[in-house]
């Protein structure tokens, strides 16, 4: 790719960020906005690091009740739902990551094409006009 192409924007070219933005207001705003800081906070390894102490503080009783109950509810309550979310949570924001690295790739590489098919374009009626000049000028038969 020329860096003059994918530089440049193309009117039939939207690129997918531009798909997804919204202008929020009021509450909405505050809203999202906390409920990013929320997901960004709780979606680090460092805050699965904190809930994995938290369990471990949690797991010399249930080792000392001696209870199956008592273990099924700490590993689908604690282990479950307190450690492996914020595991999750980061191995989406990878994907994500990626995501959007494939996303702006394809649209580089689309700007490219419309761009270079606008230019071709162009220079086939150039040509065409050319052509309909030359035929002007020959004998008529």
């Amino acid at each position: 790719m020329s860096p003059q192409h994918h530089l440049q924007r193309h009117p039939s070219v939207v690129h997918p960020k531009d798909l997804i933005k919204k202008d929020l207001t009021g509450i909405s705003k505050f809203n999202y906005k906390l409920a990013v800081l929320i997901t960004n906070t709780v979606g680090t390894m460092w805050c699965a690091y904190a809930f994995i102490l938290l369990d471990l503080v949690m797991l010399p009783p249930v080792i000392q009740a001696h209870s199956v109950m008592t273990w099924i509810t700490y590993i689908a309550q604690t282990v479950l739902q307190l450690v492996l979310l914020p595991i999750i949570m980061v191995g989406q924001n990878v994907i994500q990551s990626q995501n959007e690295s494939k996303a702006d790739a394809d649209h580089k590489t689309l700007t490219y094409l419309a761009v270079l098919q606008d230019e071709q374009m162009q220079e086939l009626k150039n040509q065409t006009a050319m052509l309909e000049k030359i035929q002007e000028l020959l004998p008529k038969k």
